[in-house]
């Protein structure tokens, strides 16, 4: 009984299955296919048998078994003693590929030192696919009539009629065919066709009433020789029907030192060249490529070789034909697949002189290449010609074709057009075909997309289309400081141009900020170049606000941004977009102000300024103003040039520009509008009045202008108490002593603390201003003007008094009519010791001060009215002598004073 062995009986011609480790070798016994054994039972040796009966036998004994098909066999472990008796194939799939990042060649280093991108030698990459691949199963039947049967090989005959029966038989050592019942058949060496002949005739004679069908199972292993530039040179074991490429894809393939168009195949019959590139390549003629038995296979050096490259289908490295010192342009190219163009080619090739130097020549239809030439194919003028390009503010950039062309052709779909263009201007960037030098023409993409206008494109046209967004970025910031002739941002963050309406960037995705504007910088040398360039342009007084990004446009086109500008008419005052906008000469002002958004309601229309400067100039540029009564709305009649100036006025308005804020005790209090001159008794009378609990004596009236000046007198109080603190420690230093035992340092260090208090104490910007409705009607000049941003505030009654400072117990008490302010310093606990009585004052609700009366030698000061703030003061005389000291007096008095208006708004804002 048949049994799979381990390593140690393994029969020959049974190795490592074709996935294994490179050179058969089977790294576990566990791993190895099946294999047959090495004795017989009893045992007697196992005959030798041929590697495809072993093949056979174990196939049949899996199937048998129910697993399935055998591994094919694989080269025998050179371990094995009994593997040297029989020769086994190896298939293709065994050999491992050489990695993708294979080293160059001696050959390949020497054209690759020639040429930018090293080039491959042609046709050796064919054998690392071939033994990539995975083998192919045996051949069975369908082998051709002229097969000629060997020794080994498998006939399968099979009977029918009288007789029934069908044999697998081989052909024996002496070249017969044993058939029960017939005499031996002689198969060796004759064909196919004419032992079923012989058979069939037989069969029909010695076996009357049944016919014979012959084919053939399983080919026979035949040994060939490969020799010469192969990777694995030595006999390899092949199928009969096997082919050249077989036996040197099993040898590893040709060496890149080897030849593949002087292969000699030497045998029996004689020896024949064969010529792989009529095989692999473009070559002409049908080489033999089949191999018989005691075949060897001879592969010579390289021979003579020529790189071709550039723009061909297939460039590489080639090998002139065998024994062919050159060969003809047009052969080279066949091999390389021809030209990609099919015409305008330049041929440049590359050869060695006599004394070893490269040397460059044209090549022709009649030139020869030698061994080691180079060609080089290239166009013969790489550029384009006969093409327009249409870019810019479009839903996808074109390129077109010159011949007939036309802006109304090349936008006959007004859908390329992106929404919101710029339809005043577009521009065309011509190329002037003698000297080459590109200039820009400008055209009314309005007229052009009505089909009102037109105009013939030239070769290498660029039509640039502009958005609304592009020509707001004319007045933005950056532009404006590069008309200054300031120089540009180092870095500006670049963006897709925006909606119109806004300048770009505000919606497109931003690029790296280390992006510059190269427009900008243009612009900014050629603002330096000539001041007066841009006149009309920089006087535009637009605010310096932001530094919106770079459109793309500007990007791709630098150039365009100065031009643009040359043709800009300058909108200011009461447009709904003032900017500059580039137009065509003799543009009518309605197409300019459609562009602009129109004019404004509060546009004055009867004084519309119009500055020009003439177009002859010689010596003087003098500025030609008109002014313009467009009530009629006749703009169409202004006609514009570029770098016209229009000033749209504001129109002298009723309403004034800011609102008034009433809160408190108003019948309707909120924001309200004002006119101009609007007085305080009339905003009171549209507020319906004050309310029974208002009390107006306490009105607090404040105001944007008053605070800024108060704001301002608060920074010159502490710049003054700075240098007087400077003034008295200079004098200290001089004197040499402390006056008095004094702490100088701390005296300085308390007044620069005050000095910073001062400046950051907020002003509330009151006014003094008298509130009562029935006082306003009888002294009319007590009502005063309103302006924008005043808030007016009218308290409730208040009832009680505030007392504040040098008293034994500050605090808030209840109004008692008649008091005096001595009554509620009396009534807070007295002043202190060191209280200075004679400088005590009062805050009235209104915001005035007055002295309060409570000094030795007062009589007691007038009644204190509800609401109000007393204030008594230390007396600084028990510490300090200065009189810078003294003179904060006034200081804090006004402090008090903003401290107590600002409670009392937001008391009333409750």
């Amino acid at each position: 009984m048949l049994q799979a062995g381990g390593a140690g009986a393994q029969a020959p011609g049974f190795a490592a299955p074709p996935n294994g480790p490179p050179g058969g070798q089977v790294p576990s016994p566990l791993l190895s296919p099946p294999s047959l054994p090495s004795v017989l039972p009893g045992g007697m040796p196992l005959p030798s048998l041929p590697p495809a009966m072993q093949q056979d036998i174990l196939q049949r004994i899996l199937e048998a078994s129910g697993g399935g098909r055998a591994p094919p066999p694989a080269a025998p472990p050179p371990a094995s003693p009994a593997a040297s008796a029989v020769a086994s194939p190896v298939p293709h799939a065994a050999f491992s590929p050489p990695p993708a990042a294979e080293s160059l060649s001696h050959t390949e280093a020497f054209y690759a030192a020639r040429l930018e991108a090293p080039l491959r030698q042609f046709g050796y990459d064919t054998f690392r696919e071939i033994a990539a691949a995975p083998p192919s199963p045996a051949a069975v039947g369908g082998l051709p009539d002229d097969y000629v049967l060997g020794r080994d090989d498998e006939v399968l005959i099979s009977i029918r009629g009288r007789t029934r029966q069908s044999q697998a038989l081989r052909v024996t050592r002496d070249g017969t065919l044993l058939l029960p019942d017939l005499p031996p058949f002689a198969a060796a060496g004759r064909t196919l066709r004419e032992l079923r002949a012989d058979i069939e005739a037989r069969v029909a004679r010695e076996l009357g009433g049944s016919e014979a069908y012959v084919s053939v199972g399983q080919v026979r292993q035949i040994g060939v020789l490969v020799a010469g530039e192969v990777v694995r040179p030595g006999l390899q074991s092949l199928p009969a029907m096997t082919s050249v490429l077989d036996a040197l894809a099993q040898a590893g393939g040709v060496k890149r030192t080897g030849s593949l168009r002087a292969i000699r195949v030497d045998g029996p019959r004689g020896s024949r060249v064969i010529d792989l590139y009529a095989v692999i390549g473009t070559e002409p003629g049908m080489p033999d490529l089949a191999l018989r038995e005691g075949e060897r296979v001879v592969v010579p050096p390289l021979g003579a070789t020529v790189a071709v490259g550039g723009e061909v289908t297939r460039p590489g490295i080639y090998e002139l034909p065998a024994g062919a010192a050159s060969a003809p342009l047009e052969a080279l190219l066949r091999l390389a697949g021809q030209p990609l163009r099919p015409a305008g080619n330049r041929f440049l090739l590359q050869g060695t002189d006599s004394a070893g130097r490269r040397s460059y020549a044209e090549a022709g239809a009649a030139t020869r290449l030698r061994r080691g030439d180079t060609l080089l194919v290239q166009p013969g003028a790489d550029v384009a010609a006969g093409q327009i390009r249409l870019a810019g503010h479009v839903a996808t950039p074109l390129t077109r074709a010159a011949t007939g062309a036309a802006l109304s052709r090349l936008l006959a779909d007004p859908r390329l057009v992106k929404p919101d263009p710029y339809v005043r201007l577009g521009v065309v960037w011509r190329v002037d075909a003698a000297t080459r030098v590109r200039r820009f023409l400008g055209f009314d993409l309005g007229r052009v997309l009505r089909r009102q206008a037109d105009l013939k494109l030239e070769e290498s046209d660029e039509v640039i289309l502009l958005s609304q967004a592009d020509v707001l970025w004319l007045a933005s910031p950056p532009v404006q400081r590069a008309l200054r002739g300031e120089a540009p941002a180092s870095a500006l963050p670049v963006a897709l141009p925006a909606a119109a309406g806004a300048f770009p960037g505000t919606t497109g995705q931003g690029a790296p900020p280390d992006t510059a504007c190269p427009a900008l910088q243009t612009l900014s040398v050629a603002a330096r170049s000539s001041p007066a360039r841009f006149a009309h342009a920089r006087g535009a007084g637009f605010p310096d606000l932001g530094a919106p990004p770079c459109p793309q446009l500007f990007l791709d086109y630098p150039a365009l941004l100065p031009f643009l500008l040359d043709q800009s008419v300058l909108i200011s005052g009461e447009a709904r977009l003032p900017g500059l906008y580039p137009i065509l000469d003799d543009t009518g002002l309605d197409q300019v102000l459609a562009a602009a958004g129109g004019a404004t309601d509060t546009a004055d229309l009867s004084a519309v300024e119009l500055s020009r400067e003439p177009l002859e100039q010689a010596g003087a540029i003098p500025l030609n103003r008109l002014l313009l009564d467009l009530r009629s709305g006749n703009f169409a009649a202004i006609r514009l040039s570029p770098r016209d100036a229009i000033r749209l006025p504001r129109g002298f308005g009723d309403r004034d520009s800011g609102p008034v804020t009433l809160v408190g005790e108003f019948m309707r209090p909120g924001t309200y509008d004002i006119r101009r001159g609007e007085r305080f008794s009339e905003l009171i009378a549209r507020a319906g009045g004050l309310s029974p609990q208002a009390y107006p004596y306490g009105a607090v009236f404040t105001r944007e202008s008053v605070r800024q000046r108060q704001q301002d007198g608060f920074a010159r109080t502490a710049r003054e108490l700075e240098q007087s603190l400077i003034q008295v420690a200079a004098g200290q230093a001089v004197a040499g002593s402390k006056a008095g035992g004094l702490d100088l340092g701390g005296a300085i260090t308390a007044g620069r603390e005050l000095a910073g208090s001062l400046r950051e104490a907020r002003a509330a910007g009151r006014m003094v201003v008298e509130a009562n409705p029935v006082i306003l009607a009888a002294r009319p000049d007590l009502d005063v003007l309103l302006e924008p941003g005043d808030l007016i505030a009218i308290p409730k009654r208040p009832n009680e008094v505030t007392v504040v400072g040098a008293v034994l117990n500050p605090g808030s008490l209840q109004f008692s009519t008649g008091w005096k302010a001595a009554d509620y310093v009396r009534a807070s606990g007295g002043a202190q010791r060191f209280a200075d009585g004679g400088r005590a004052f009062v805050v009235l609700p209104n915001g005035q001060s007055v002295p309060s009366g409570i000094g030795s030698w007062q009589g007691g000061g007038p009644p204190i009215p509800p609401g109000s703030l007393v204030v008594v003061p230390q007396d600084p005389s028990p510490y300090e002598t200065w009189g810078f000291i003294r003179d904060l007096t006034q200081t804090l008095g006004q402090i008090s004073i903003s401290a107590a208006a600002l409670s009392v708004i937001a008391r009333s804002s409750k």
